[in-house]
């Protein structure tokens, strides 16, 4: 008796900008990808209104071609995860509210959402993934594009199964996919506390933490949107350990020349300082068509 192979479950991460998908879920794709997993990264726009922290590579050039630079890096960020399948719904980096790349007519924000579901759906549609991942209502950090992100991912993963909606991608030959399970990641309470007071040991702050001279209405609006970015740990309901992979994730982070560095608050702990306070990664599962028990500690629970 023979026995079929076992077809790779799916996992399909959707993200705004290049360097967002090593950050927020390199250690989930790294695992699953180790486990024989298939993992397609979706990005939605071309990150060419970011900022550049290398000082000496934040020339005029480099942000002309900053989209482009950023493209390099995400590749040279999968290869260290194990990714072979990434796309790009082909948006522009919008920039943050009040930027005049917010008001670019080509940029993702001023996207009509139906139109940039529809494109997501295509891509659910032809990659069949069992499991998605996006970001919260607020984006993770109230950055329209993340905001963006979790708009179209939600509809996408809510129409890529239903027939009426696309039918002129179902006349091209692809067919309606439902897929089972839906995730918002998410940053845990404990580890906003755990950076805080290891930074807080070696004389530095926390990027979550308010400045001490930061006027009092100013201080409101910081905790405000504190409280839509950290997630308490009872509501998480699934962590994924990444211990093992975590030097991957870290690596594939260093990639992102042009957006991380060493000297940040994010990275100036270094890697043993990961390995006590990030060894998970966190989600909370928003939507799912099967049945799972929580916590959990693998996004492909309750999936045969």
């Amino acid at each position: 008796m023979t026995t079929k192979p076992r077809q790779p479950r799916t996992l399909m991460t959707v993200h705004a900008h290049p360097d967002d998908e090593t950050i927020g879920t390199g250690g989930l794709m790294a695992r699953q990808v180790l486990e024989g997993d298939r993992v397609v990264l979706v990005t939605c726009t071309d990150g060419a209104l970011g900022e550049i922290v290398v000082p000496a590579m934040a020339t005029p050039e480099n942000h002309r071609r900053l989209g482009e630079i950023r493209s390099g890096e995400l590749a040279a960020a999968m290869a260290v995860l194990g990714v072979t399948e990434w796309e790009n719904l082909g948006f522009r980096d919008s920039g943050m509210v009040g930027t005049p790349g917010n008001d670019d007519p080509r940029c993702f924000w001023r996207a009509n959402l139906d139109e940039a579901a529809g494109r997501l759906v295509w891509l659910v549609r032809t990659y069949r993934p069992d499991v998605m991942t996006t970001y919260n209502d607020f984006g993770g950090y109230g950055h329209p594009d993340h905001i963006r992100t979790h708009d179209v991912a939600v509809r996408a993963f809510d129409r890529a199964g239903d027939p009426d909606w696309y039918p002129e991608q179902l006349e091209a030959g692809l067919e309606p996919w439902t897929p089972l399970k839906l995730y918002e990641q998410a940053i845990p309470d404990s580890v906003r506390q755990g950076m805080a007071e290891r930074l807080a040991a070696r004389g530095e702050r926390s990027p979550w933490e308010a400045p001490a001279d930061l006027p009092e209405e100013q201080r409101a609006e910081f905790e405000a949107r504190l409280s839509r970015m950290v997630v308490p740990d009872l509501a998480i309901t699934t962590w994924v350990d990444i211990a093992d992979v975590l030097d991957r994730k870290w690596e594939a982070i260093r990639r992102h020349v042009t957006q991380i560095s060493d000297d940040g608050p994010f990275m100036s702990l270094g890697l043993e300082g990961w390995r006590e306070a990030w060894a998970r990664e966190a989600y909370v599962l928003r939507e799912s068509r099967v049945t799972t028990r929580l916590p959990e500690t693998d996004v492909f629970a309750g999936i045969k």
